[in-house]
């Protein structure tokens, strides 16, 4: 079959299929792919049926067409412009309902008010900002509920929802929680109970179990509510008259028992007008959903602007640039950064969309034949792919599709959409309408991603998604009809959906199969186009579909049911045979179920209805809808005669009125017996199943079960069908009675519409029918004739004989009428009056006009109509008109003033008229008069017509009545004869004597002409004979004239003084004038021929050119003058910047002369004819150029001869450097020299480049006798991007590109800001390299070798230091290594060793100032603080040992004593004790004991400590504790703070 196994799509740019769940990636597997051979591609619909099987679990596969399928794209890109849509892809899946915060508000405050006793007051505020409870609620409903999202912690995600924007933290999830826990957790359980299903639904995977759930009670009554306006609302039923309130749907306001009234707007719904419709009224308060959503937060695509394609391209590839930057994302890449869009992780993000654009408006990309063929496609193609059936504009109306029969050019179904997507935009979740297939073809652009679900799984799928996303559903039933929602597939592969992947790539097919959920997204701007077709396989689907949109109150795209009727009509082959007659059953069954239930009900009125004026097509014709589902009704309504224009289906009957069920009428398009033969010829194809469909039939059309009761019995169908015939059978036999025949008609109805088994009814009442019709027809014909012979005025009309004839023929009689045999008479005397006419109207009659109106007058007064009266009529009225026309050409007295014709159709006439008049003699006679007249001018026109005898002729004739052709045409011969004998008489007076010869000689061609054109022979011509002479006379003369007035040539001149002289007219003055005229030209021809030939001066050619205006002739050399004079002059001009003395002092680029212009110049003066001095000037010139290009070509020569040179070494002890600058100040003289010459040679530009490489080579080797700078380096490097390409595989630049980029590397490492960023062996590296390059710098090995040598002394200085004790490590030296380790050191682990020891003495000290008080002095004075510590521990725990039993504020700090007759001191500062004798000196200064200050209190202040060797150590007034001061000497021990 050509087709490959199911598998991925092929490996390329984009990678295998995947999708994203959150984290992880999750595969998708893929559909299947199918490759069609040549043959398997000629018929869609074919290869379709046989891949079916294979494909259809899948929902989707892509078709490969062959190599040799290459449509032209048809469309003009350039002027192509189309509207859009912008999508908001964020929203997409990651959306809050469009929730009405108001309505929400109104029902939460009545759930307050009625269960919990209060009113809600306050704002509830989170994050400064009020909270959206509506909000809130529903994005917990999103997650499954309260429990269900504390237990799965998704706070985070209920957070995004309520806020789009800030940021998530725990405390705002904690907050969220407590708000919704304080505010809405009993709602959501009162809630839950109001909807027990969708409750249970979310429940699954919850605990059962939740604590404090309220119990609430409900009414199952809503027969009086409250509105939000707080009026009281009744929903009881209402009569007509008063009725106040009709549903939004179909608008009646009946049936107010089930009718929703809504608890906020009060507008009504009837529950089964919902979509979907519910089937008793909800308990609590109850919401419409235009009340429930917000127009605010309502999601859909929002219509935006009109783009050019061109516009459009750039807004998409600024889009991928945004997320992808220039590199070309991977298929896995591009589908993770979609679903996290999708799921609301990566932020806001929109895009365009130019969605649905109807082809028939905006232009298929597939050839149409009514469509412009672009130049580019030639004919052969344009015709075949027009005309192909994988063109989406054919396939639709393929043999074999069922969509054939349908005439609506329907836009996406019969008509293609076009799409032309940008990356990201999106075609959400959906399955076709009326499920049809799809196909979808990718003209050109970026894959399309496509996701399917199997058709089989679309009520999984449907599942998954209202679980998913439960607020939306809730806000929005029939949200899978909007296209507007994502899902990721990985949630439904969670749950166990499967999904598959498909990659359309341009130039591929996608198939979606019926109910086959579908979506997905591009990868970039792309051009696709869809349309959708159904072949027979579908049929089943399309009944579902149908039965989906009457669900869910949807208007369907066409009529499911009209569509089977019309394929089952037409000629469908056997594939369609099963799937058709399975349907046709299906609809047979619902049809016979609804009509036997409504005429159970009481429903027995019934009637046809309108046939179709196109029945072979659907759509033709518009149906009326069902008010209540909204489906077309083709084959059978309801309507009742109190709302005529609204009509019902079959299942709503009792929806449409609260009349009783017999005044409701049933209308059907077709009976149940013809229902069934269409069944029958379903099955055409195979005999076997027709006789099992016929037994299947005959049972379904029994109606022995189908029975009411009727007058206290029980009757079935067809036993009042019976009872119907018999009456029936008695009202033929009795005398006609019309109402009798009325009332057996209508009660016929009952039974019309039912099947086979009531063909006897259906007979009998086409008889009654027939019958009472017939009866009615004698009646009015009766009636009529009574009329008439009352009263015989046209306004009467007469009976009709045909009509009493065919009333007359009936045998039997249709029924008893009396009046048969009266009516009857009446046409026995017509009819002698009939064979009274026939022999008068007979083509053998001759009767005169007096006898057809005797005849006449008897058919007018019968009061039946017969045709033969008007036929006698008709007779009568054209004799009458014949008479008075023949009667007006006989007596006409004016010559030629009858037509002869009008004679001979007269004749005609009276022949067939057949009537006797007298005119008719006359008329004759006037005829032969005529024709004698015609046959003599004839004669005459036949041969040569003498003048004489045709005067003769026309005054015999002279006066004859009628108007003869020929006679006419003889007249205007004689006229010319006349006209043109005038003429020539005139023209010949004085015709040598005239001045205006060019007149003569005109006049005289006409006479000529117009003689030789006479139809008649003249005799008199005076001097005609020398006519021919004259005219060349004058002929001659004219020339003369002409060449006096403007120039001839001077061969024209002397042929006409040869013609002059054979006329005789040579000596005539205007002739001589010419022949003096000729003779000069002769002699100025002679001049000006010895001049071209003999190279003359510029002067010559000028007094030559000069004289030649004088003369009044065309020379033939004077063009060669002037050519000769211009091409000089022109010469010259371009000889000009040439000249030496013309050239400028300097020229721009673009100014340059071209030397190739200067070689032309001077091979173009060999041609010259004029002598001319520049000419070897500028031959100077040339020789000048050609030499300076030697001299520039040697150059050259010499500085490629440098650039490959290999061994560079240091460039000055080879003396490089010197020879590149020689070379470099030679090619600048040189090139100075050309310029200012002017002239643009191609050795030129060679030059400058080679000059630019050897200056920049001079640059480079300047660097190997010195250190340049970093910078210098680089700008060096940077700069060799513009040199010429053609030397840089030279081995001089290689060499100093390698040696400038070794330079860069040592000069980056000997940086001292760099040291630390290179170690030892990185220094040794570079060093070893400085020998692999062909160029030697020694200024720098130096100074790395010096660099090595400084590091090495550094690490010999460290390890010294470290081989010290603690005791003799010196901060100061460590600080010092530190310093010159950050000049000298390269990175190494001495390096972080001493830093390490830095840093820990730097922690010491800071842990020390933590401890001991902020630092007081220099690093000495820390070391006598830590003296200060050690030496006075020991005193401090003897203090701290004779204190014990003492009180405080009694010993003395210095002393340890408590001598009672000593005055103690107690310290302002530190609040200690001294005897007055222990202090000493402290109090020297102090006057005043109440301010004493303790020695220690002092020194501490002035940063200084008393090491006397007593006394208890204080440091700012601060007593250290035991322990920190021991760990403080502990870590002292090991570290350089001595």
């Amino acid at each position: 079959m050509g087709k490959g196994r199911p598998r991925a799509v092929e490996k390329g740019v984009l990678g295998q299929s995947g999708s994203i769940a959150q984290s992880e990636l999750l595969k998708i597997p893929p559909g299947p792919v199918y490759y069609p051979t040549e043959e398997e591609f000629k018929d869609p619909l074919e290869f379709i049926y046989k891949i079916r099987p294979e494909a259809e679990p899948y929902g989707i596969c892509k078709i490969v067409p062959p190599k040799s399928w290459k449509p032209p794209f048809t469309l003009d890109l350039n002027s192509f412009t189309f509207p859009t849509k912008t999508q908001a892809i964020h929203q997409l899946q990651a959306r809050s309902a469009s929730c009405d915060s108001k309505t929400f508000e109104l029902e939460y405050n009545r759930f307050l008010e009625e269960h919990c006793g209060r009113k809600f007051k306050k704002k509830v505020v989170f994050e400064g900002e009020e909270l959206d409870l509506c909000k809130l609620f529903n994005a917990v409903k999103r997650f499954g509920g309260y429990d269900k999202v504390v237990n799965e912690k998704k706070w985070g995600e209920v957070f995004r929802f309520v806020k789009s924007v800030g940021k998530i933290t725990e405390c705002a999830k904690h907050v969220l929680c407590q708000l919704y826990r304080e505010h809405l957790y009993d709602y959501e359980g009162y809630y839950n109970q109001l909807n027990p299903e969708k409750y249970r639904r979310r429940k699954r995977g919850m605990h059962c179990g939740r604590k404090n759930k309220p119990d609430f009670e409900f009414s199952n009554s809503k027969r009086r509510r409250k509105n939000y306006l707080g009026q009281s609302v009744e929903a009881c039923k209402f009569e007509e008259k008063d009725l106040d309130q009709i549903c939004e749907q179909c608008r009646s306001g009946l049936h107010g028992d089930v009718m929703l009234l809504c608890d906020r707007c009060n507008k009504g719904w009837h529950i089964y007008c919902l979509s979907p419709p519910v089937k008793q009224v909800p308990p609590g308060n109850w919401y419409c959903l235009e009340c429930l959503n917000s127009e605010k937060d309502c999601f859909g695509f929002v219509p935006g602007k009109q783009f050019p394609l061109e516009d459009f391209r750039r807004m998409a590839d600024r889009a991928k640039k945004k997320y992808f930057g220039s590199v070309s994302p991977s298929r896995v890449q591009l589908e993770k950064k979609f679903w996290e869009i999708v799921e609301g992780s990566v932020g806001e993000v929109k895009v365009m969309y130019g969605s649905d654009l109807d082809t028939s408006v905006y232009g298929s990309g597939f050839p149409r034949i009514n469509d412009q063929r672009p130049i580019s496609v030639g004919v052969e193609i344009w015709d075949e792919y027009c005309a192909s059936p994988w063109n989406l504009n054919n396939l639709p109306k393929l043999p074999g599709s069922m969509l054939r029969a349908v005439h609506n050019s329907i836009a996406g179904v019969m008509v293609p959409w076009l799409y032309i997507g940008m990356l990201f935009s999106s075609f959400c979740w959906h399955f076709e309408d009326h499920c049809f297939y799809s196909m979808n073809y990718l003209h050109w652009g970026e894959p399309k991603c496509w996701y399917s679900v199997p058709g089989n799984e679309a009520s999984a799928f449907e599942k998954v998604m209202r679980d998913s996303l439960p607020d939306l559903f809730d806000a929005q039933p029939d949200l899978l009809f909007q296209l507007v929602t994502m899902l990721n597939p990985s949630v439904l592969q969670e749950n166990r959906v499967p999904v598959y992947s498909v990659l359309q790539e341009p130039g591929n097919f996608v198939i979606t199969f019926p109910r086959s959920y579908h979506g997905g997204f591009n990868f970039g701007l792309n051009c696709a186009e869809a349309v959708n077709f159904a072949p027979a396989d579908w049929l089943p689907h399309g009944g579902f579909g149908a039965e989906r949109y009457q669900l869910y109150r949807k208007a369907a795209v066409l009529s499911h049911e009209e569509l089977i009727y019309v394929v089952a009509k037409s000629d469908f082959d056997s594939k369609a045979s099963p799937y058709l007659k399975k349907e046709l059953l299906r609809i047979f069954d619902k049809e016979k179920t609804w009509r036997n239930q409504l005429w159970r009900n009481g429903i027995v009125n019934s009637s046809l209805m309108p046939p179709r004026k196109q029945p072979e097509y659907v759509g033709t014709e518009e149906d009326p809808t069902c008010i209540i589902c909204q489906q077309f009704l083709y084959l059978s309504a309801v309507v009742c005669r109190c709302r005529p224009s609204s009509f019902v289906c079959l299942e709503h009957w009792e929806h449409l009125c609260e009349c009783k069920p017999k005044k409701h009428r049933l209308l059907y398009r077709h009976t149940l017996a013809e229902l069934s033969d269409l069944v029958l010829r379903a099955n055409k194809h195979n005999s076997e199943t027709v006789r099992d469909s016929r037994r299947q039939l005959l049972c379904s059309n029994d109606s022995a079960a189908s029975s009411k009761k009727l007058k206290g019995r029980h009757v079935t169908h067809t036993q009042l069908a019976e009872e119907w015939l018999l009456t029936c059978c008695k009202i033929l036999q009795n005398p006609y009675s019309s109402d009798a025949y009325t009332n057996a008609l209508k009660e016929a109805e009952q039974f019309l519409w039912a099947g086979s088994e009531m063909d006897p009814v259906r007979d009998m009442a086409k008889n009654l029918i027939e019958a009472k019709k017939w009866a009615e027809d004698i009646r009015d014909c009766l009636s009529k004739v009574e009329l008439w012979k009352c009263d015989s005025s046209d306004d009467v009309e007469k009976v009709q004989m045909e009509h009493v004839n065919n009333l007359l023929s009936f045998d039997p009689l249709p029924c008893n009428e009396p009046g048969h045999l009266k009516l009857k008479a009446y046409e026995q005397e017509a009819r002698v009056l009939i064979q009274e006419m026939n022999p008068v109207l007979s083509t053998c009659s001759k009767a005169s006009i007096a006898d057809l109106e005797v005849l006449y007058s008897k058919a007018f007064s019968s009061p039946i109509f017969v045709q033969e009266s008007e036929k006698l009529l008709h007779k009568l009225s054209s004799a009458k008109v014949w008479v008075d026309t023949a009667r007006k050409c006989i007596s006409v007295k004016f010559p030629a003033t009858v037509e002869a014709d009008i004679l001979y159709k007269l004749e005609s006439e009276i022949l067939e008229l057949q009537v006797q008049v007298p005119e008719a003699e006359m008329l004759l006679d006037l005829i032969k008069q005529a024709e004698s007249c015609r046959s003599r001018c004839n004669e005459m026109l036949k041969g040569s017509i003498c003048l004489k005898k045709l005067e003769l002729l026309l005054l015999e004739l002279d006066g004859f009545p009628v108007k003869i052709p020929e006679l006419e045409l003889l007249r205007q011969y004689h006229t010319d004869a006349e006209s043109w004998v005038s003429r020539v008489n005139d023209v010949l007076v004085n015709l040598h004597n005239r001045d205006d010869q060019e007149n003569v000689v005109d006049e005289l061609q006409c006479i000529k002409r117009d003689g030789e054109l006479l139809k008649i022979r003249v005799d008199v011509l005076p001097f005609f004979e020398d006519l021919e002479v004259d005219l060349k006379k004058a002929l001659c003369r004219v020339k003369a004239r002409k060449v006096l007035r403007c120039k001839m040539s001077l061969d024209f001149i002397q042929t006409l003084l040869r013609e002059a002289s054979l006329l005789q007219v040579e000596k005539e003055k205007l002739f001589a004038e010419i022949s003096g005229l000729h003779a000069v030209g002769i002699c100025w021809e002679e001049k000006a021929k010895h001049i071209l030939a003999s190279e003359a001066q510029m002067s010559d050619f000028e007094d030559l050119l000069r004289t030649s205006k004088d003369i009044c002739a065309i020379l033939p050399s004077l063009d060669d003058v002037k050519d000769a004079i211009s091409m000089a002059k022109s010469w010259l001009n371009k000889s000009k910047p040439f000249l030496v003395d013309d050239i400028p002092v300097a020229l721009s680029s673009s100014s340059l002369l071209k030397v190739d212009a200067l070689k032309d110049l001077v091979s173009q003066s060999k041609l010259l004819k004029i002598s001319l001095r520049e000419r070897s000037t500028l031959q100077t010139v040339l020789n000048n150029c050609l030499k300076w290009e030697q001299d520039a070509c040697s150059l050259l020569h010499d500085a490629e001869s440098l650039l490959i040179i290999e061994n560079v070494g240091d460039g000055i002890s080879s003396g490089l450097l010197s020879r590149i600058e020689h070379q470099v100040a030679a090619m600048e003289s040189a090139l100075k020299a050309i310029l200012s010459l002017g002239f643009d040679l191609g050795v030129i530009p060679k030059l400058q480049d080679a000059c630019s490489m050897l200056q920049w080579c001079f640059k480079a080797l300047s660097f190997c006798a010195i250190a340049p700078a970093l910078e210098e380096v680089e700008m060096l490097l940077e700069v060799t991007g513009p040199l010429p390409a053609i030397y840089k595989s030279c081995s001089l630049w290689s060499s100093l590109v390698d040696g400038l980029n070794w330079l860069k590397n040592a000069l980056e490492i000997s940086v001292p800001c760099n040291l630390r960023r290179f170690k030892l062996s990185d220094v040794e590296e570079v060093c070893m390299q400085s020998q692999t390059i062909n160029i030697s710098f020694p200024v720098m090995v130096s100074r790395l070798l010096n660099a090595i040598k400084r590091h090495h002394l550094w690490l010999e200085q460290v390890h010294l230091f470290f081989c010290l004790n603690s005791r003799d490590r010196s901060w100061v030296l460590l600080l010092e290594l530190k310093e010159l380790g950050s000049t000298d050191a390269y990175n190494c682990s001495e390096l972080d060793m001493v830093s390490s020891e830095v840093q820990k003495v730097e922690h010491w000290k800071q842990r020390f100032e933590e401890i001991a008080g902020p630092s007081v002095g220099d690093h000495n004075s820390n070391l006598n603080v830590l003296l200060e510590i050690k030496s006075t521990l020991d005193r401090s725990l003897y203090i701290y040992d004779k204190s014990k039993g003492r009180e405080p504020g009694c010993i003395c700090i210095l002393c340890c004593n408590d001598i009672k007759d000593q005055e103690l001191l107690t310290c302002s500062l530190c609040m200690d004790c001294f005897h007055l004798g222990c202090s000493g000196s402290a109090l020297e200064n102090t006057n005043d004991a109440a301010i004493f200050i303790c020695p220690f209190c002092h020194c501490a202040k002035k940063g200084k400590i008393s090491r006397n060797g007593s006394g208890l150590l204080r440091i700012g007034g601060k007593q250290p504790e035991l322990n920190d001061l021991i760990e403080l000497l502990s870590l002292a021990e090991d570290l350089c703070i001595w």
